[in-house]
Formats: C-alpha cells, sequence, structure tokens
C-alpha cells in the first residue's frame, strides 16, 4: 500500500482543518516547499496535495506553490481543488504532476470527466468526500442526494481507475479511518483505492493495508508526531 503524506495548502502555507472546516485552522508549516523536501529527504515517494482556497473558489488558486513543490522534489505528486477547466489538468500535467484529482465537478459535470479521462487516462482521479454517507462539494460546503457508492460505481463506468476516498466525520479527528466504508468499496468497484481522513496511529494504516487497498493519506497524525516518516515507510513495504 502506497503512503501519501498530505500538504493542505491555505493562503500558500501548509494547513490542517477540523472536518473540513476553514474555522478550524492549524498552520502546520509556512514553506510547503520545505515540507515536501522533508518528506522526500525522510524517504517517501508520494505527496498528496489539496488546494484548500481552489476548492472554495472553484480554480486553481496555489498553482505556483504547487508547481515549486513538483519542481523542488523528484516525489510523485497528486494534486485536488479548484480542478474545473481542461486548461488547468493541463498545466498540472505539464508541470509534472502525476494526478489529477477531480473534485466536485465530476459530481456535477461527468461529461468533463469522461473527456478528461480520455484525454489524460490513468492522470485522472476523483475525490469522493461523503458526509453521513452521501457526496459533499463546493469544499465540502454543500451535501448531495447522492450515495457514495452510486458515485464511485459511476465514475469507474466512465474509465476513472483512481479515486480517493474521505469520510469528512473522520477528516482531522484523528478518530481512526471509516474501515466500514473502505471494505464495501473494495467489494463494490474495481478501481485504485486511496484512503483519506481518520488515520490516527500505525495500527490504522495496518488496518487499511489489511484491506489490500492502493494508498492511505497521512496527515494530521503525521503533524501531530502520531506516525513518523519510518512507520509511513514500513507499512509501504
Amino acid at each position: 500500500m502506497n503512503i501519501l503524506p498530505a500538504i493542505d495548502l491555505r493562503d500558500g502555507k501548509c494547513v490542517r482543518l477540523y472536518q473540513g472546516d476553514f474555522s478550524k485552522e492549524t498552520i502546520v508549516n509556512e514553506n510547503p516547499v520545505v515540507q515536501a523536501k522533508e518528506f522526500e529527504r525522510k524517504g517517501l515517494k508520494y505527496l498528496h496535495v489539496v488546494d484548500l482556497d481552489g476548492a472554495l473558489a472553484g480554480r486553481a488558486v496555489n498553482a505556483q506553490v504547487i508547481k515549486d513543490i513538483k519542481k523542488s522534489t523528484t516525489l510523485k505528486m497528486e494534486v485536488g481543488g479548484g480542478i474545473h477547466s481542461f486548461e488547468q489538468i493541463e498545466a498540472y500535467v505539464n508541470a509534472g504532476i502525476d494526478r489529477v484529482i477531480i473534485g466536485s465537478k465530476a459530481l456535477t459535470d461527468p461529461q468533463f470527466v469522461r473527456q478528461a479521462v480520455k484525454l489524460y487516462g490513468d492522470k485522472i482521479a476523483v475525490g469522493i468526500d461523503a458526509k453521513e454517507g452521501y457526496v459533499a462539494t463546493r469544499g465540502w460546503k454543500e451535501v448531495s442526494q447522492v450515495h457514495f457508492l452510486t458515485f464511485a460505481k459511476e465514475v469507474q463506468k466512465i474509465g476513472v481507475q483512481t479515486i480517493i476516498y474521505t469520510d469528512i466525520a473522520k477528516d482531522g479527528t484523528l478518530s481512526g479511518p471509516n474501515l466500514a466504508d473502505y471494505r464495501t468499496l473494495k467489494q463494490t468497484v474495481k478501481m485504485q483505492i486511496i484512503a483519506s481522513g481518520g488515520v490516527s496511529k500505525l495500527a490504522d494504516l495496518l488496518e487499511l493495508k489489511k484491506l489490500n487497498l492502493y494508498g492511505a493519506i497521512v496527515g494530521k497524525a503525521y503533524y501531530s508526531g502520531n506516525i513518523t516518516a519510518k512507520q509511513m515507510k514500513e507499512v509501504e513495504v
């Protein structure tokens, strides 16, 4: 299982939120490039980056910072937040970003995702963020009437190969991942599933690994010292 340490960007800085609440923000590093280099120095290979400002604005806001991270490291990067146009996808792909995550727009405009997959193949992923089982959009400010499993099956039909699933109630809480949802997803679709939200300790990562998921994202657990880079590397082996 691949481990992806997370960098969430707001106002050009690395932050952590609690359950996606922008009013509950903690700055963990003023310089995202320095943070990314730290992950690289500690032997990690992947990076999950979210443009939080972009998720709210519906357009890439921290694109330059993201490009600077990619240029300054050899980390394989996936990026989400504010991906609403082919121009933005192309700009990220041209900058060397390995996977571009379409979030809210995947629900409102499946044709956009279909065309993106046609153009960019496995470089396109879909982020599925759920609140009490239903897909949330616009930086988690709105909740749809579409169940996450229904949505996962729909994006699989479109040709998407990778999904990042987040149970919003778990995000930033250090309360453990929603193993039941990941188990059900694994049984329902045949895509690469990346777990996001709730990881609090090494045991959580080992439980996710047992489910044979493609990857798991670690954010607050690392920044709070609950999980070390060494432990994250060990889980990947």
